[in-house]
């Protein structure tokens, strides 16, 4: 039996480019015969749906939402859901995993260090960081920013590149650098769940399963 896990997706509350609910989300990949999701919401540096001009408590309070409703909702039909964020610099974006709300919470300063700065930081409190669609090439993106050597990860696959060269470059990237290796489809709406992220062997009890799965490659990327 094989386990599927969406590993990067977005919610209304959380995103500004999210056109579905958490709960809603978590209706739709239930029923697209997903085990699991992990909810990445655009960060306050990226296309959030956050008020910035909120205090940071509330603003963290709020973000979280699209994830505290998916889980809600997930755990009365069974399907586990996760946390992570999508932070943003000129256009390029950095998942982040293994860190929760009260991180977050108690963390502000992240908002005024550099990228690399950022990432250093968050990968020293446990953090995770994967590099999601690292060669896209559309309107909004300014240049591309690699961080091979804080970077843990590359999305090699992407539902939502609009050219598989672009999944290709990614691709190379990793094995260039020796970089670990994942998926996910990028979804912003329930109407179309994903058909990217990666499937195992095993049930995922925790995000920590799911970084270890990466780190030490004991998944398949799901191409759609």
């Amino acid at each position: 039996m094989k386990y599927k896990y969406e590993t990067h997706m977005h919610t209304s509350e959380g995103s500004a480019c999210g056109f579905s609910t958490g709960a809603e989300m978590a209706i739709a990949y239930k029923k697209a015969g997903y085990d699991g999701i992990i909810v990445t919401d655009h960060f306050f540096n990226g296309h959030t749906a956050v008020d910035r001009s909120l205090p940071w408590r509330e603003k963290i309070c709020d973000f979280c939402k699209g994830y505290e409703n998916a889980k809600r909702q997930g755990e009365k039909i069974g399907l586990s859901v996760f946390f992570g964020w999508e932070y943003a610099y000129e256009g390029s974006e950095f998942l982040t995993y293994g860190l929760d709300k009260n991180w977050l919470l108690a963390n502000p300063g992240i908002m005024t260090m550099p990228v690399y700065e950022y990432i250093t930081f968050a990968k020293s409190h446990g953090g995770y960081i994967v590099q999601a669609h690292p060669f896209r090439q559309e309107c909004y993106i300014k240049r591309f920013t690699l961080l091979p050597e804080v970077t843990d990860a590359v999305e090699v696959y992407n539902q939502r590149n609009s050219d598989p060269a672009q999944n290709a470059r990614a691709e190379w990237y990793a094995e260039s650098y020796g970089l670990a290796k994942t998926a996910g489809s990028d979804c912003h709406t329930a109407d179309r769940p994903g058909k990217s992220g990666v499937s195992l062997d095993y049930k995922l009890n925790s995000i920590d399963d799911y970084i270890e799965a990466v780190r030490w490659g004991n998944l398949e990327i799901i191409k759609s």
